[in-house]
């Protein structure tokens, strides 16, 4: 890496830094909001939780699949998907933004418009999602008596910073067609919201569900690979693909956000 390289990576580092502190400093300002928002979002998840052990209490297992295994996986995937919640969640705006006028100061400021974007709003609801997720993991990981050795801990870490760049790349990919259909939150909310299937087992999907759950929309590595991996299931070498699936995706929608970013050409508003 280039000395120019490093210091523009601190510069944005700092700049990040500097928004941070100035969000945190808003929120702050409405202490019951950002309470509300935070315990909000934790009880959400815990009745998403209550309802998997409602249906397990009348089936047992699913697909030889405990409470607590299936508890694993969930926690993994809410603490995975609660990174693109606090950090990546104006991309959701980017078509109301390019309808109102609004997206245009991101592009005569001089930091990159993709940076701009990300750090100019951290969604504290995404709190609630990560204490909940760490919480369902932690007790998870403690009943069902996964060892705590070093391996274990940095691939479950690995897993949900992979987990959580492609929850980003998916939105930043389906963020990107505001620049042809304006209003892109329909094409994001429907792929976002096909990570529900996540929250279980792959294998009670047909072969080419799971080949889209891993491949195609690969909510999987946020939740069912790492978490059979962690539970000594064999599902074959795919559990190590996480990083570089997150990496393609990540570098794909990328490509894609510069590709439709040259194209912009406002809507006059």
């Amino acid at each position: 890496m280039t000395v120019e390289r490093l210091a523009e990576l601190r510069r944005l580092a700092a700049l990040y830094r500097a928004f941070l502190v100035h969000r945190f400093k808003v929120l702050l300002e409405y202490r019951a909001n950002f309470a509300i928002g935070v315990v909000s979002t934790v009880l959400v998840q815990a009745a998403g939780i209550a309802g998997i052990w409602v249906v397990l209490r009348q089936v047992g297992t699913l697909q030889g699949w405990r409470f607590e295994e299936l508890l694993l996986l969930y926690g993994l995937l809410v603490t995975s998907r609660s990174l693109e919640h606090m950090f990546a969640d104006n991309l959701w705006t980017v078509g109301f933004q390019i309808q109102d006028g609004t997206f245009d100061r991101f592009l005569v400021r001089p930091v990159d418009p993709l940076f701009h974007l990300l750090a100019d709003r951290f969604n504290h609801d995404g709190l609630g999602n990560l204490l909940a997720g760490l919480a369902a993991v932690v007790h998870a990981w403690s009943v069902l008596g996964i060892p705590a050795t070093a391996g274990n801990l940095v691939y479950a870490v690995v897993a949900v910073l992979s987990g959580g760049a492609i929850f980003v790349a998916l939105n930043l990919a389906t963020a990107t067609t505001a620049f042809w259909i304006v209003l892109s939150l329909p094409v994001t909310r429907a792929v976002h919201g096909l990570h529900e299937f996540a929250r279980f087992p792959l294998t009670l999907y047909g072969k080419g569900i799971q080949g889209v759950f891993t491949w195609l929309l690969p909510f999987g590595f946020a939740s069912f690979y790492p978490a059979s991996h962690l539970l000594g299931r064999d599902v074959g070498a795919v559990v190590w693909a996480g990083p570089g699936v997150a990496a393609v995706f990540s570098l794909a929608a990328y490509r894609f956000w510069l590709f439709g970013l040259r194209r912009y050409s406002g809507t006059g508003t």
